[in-house]
């Protein structure tokens, strides 16, 4: 692939141990598509213009204040209205975690290397944090709770995948 046929904000990752899968996501810089070092470069330009694509129809990270209304219809529909819901907005800092919960006041906060994930996992994530406004710890009624998230295990999967990405 020609540099000049790429947009200035897709970084194309090749790696070696990649045989067959493409994938892509977005980084504060722009797109990162990571391909199999071995792919011809006709597949791998149809690969990311395909991926790229897809990315750019994806609609915007939604903002604060419309997690804060997802939250609330979450705890509504998941949790029995249980959660005593404070602030919910996206931070910068959290690297080695994907939100967390001030329990004394509900305030949540969800690490902004969440925006582009689907939707699902992004709810999932609030439905965790939601959880520990009324069980603080990770017991076995905490889980039972989070579970009810839909697509709980497929969330939990995507963030483990997305974690050993860096």
């Amino acid at each position: 692939m020609t540099p000049s046929s790429v947009p200035s904000e897709v970084t194309i990752v090749r790696s070696t141990r990649r045989k067959k899968t493409v994938q892509a996501r977005r980084t504060p810089q722009g797109i990162e598509v990571r391909v199999p070092a071995g792919m011809s470069p006709r597949a791998e330009k149809k690969a990311v213009d395909s991926l790229v694509a897809k990315l750019q129809r994806r609609r915007a990270p939604r903002s604060d204040a419309q997690l804060l209304t997802r939250a609330h219809e979450l705890n509504q529909r998941y949790l029995d209205s249980q959660a005593r819901i404070g602030s919910v907005r996206w931070v910068d800092n959290q690297h080695t975690r994907w939100g967390s919960c001030t329990t004394s006041t509900g305030d949540i906060r969800l690490s902004s290397r969440l925006q582009g994930a689907p939707e699902y996992v992004v709810d999932a994530v609030l439905i965790h944090e939601l959880v520990h406004t009324f069980v603080p710890n990770h017991s076995r009624e905490f889980w039972q709770w989070a579970d009810r998230a839909p697509k709980a295990e497929r969330a939990k999967g995507y963030l483990e995948a997305l974690s050993q990405l860096g």
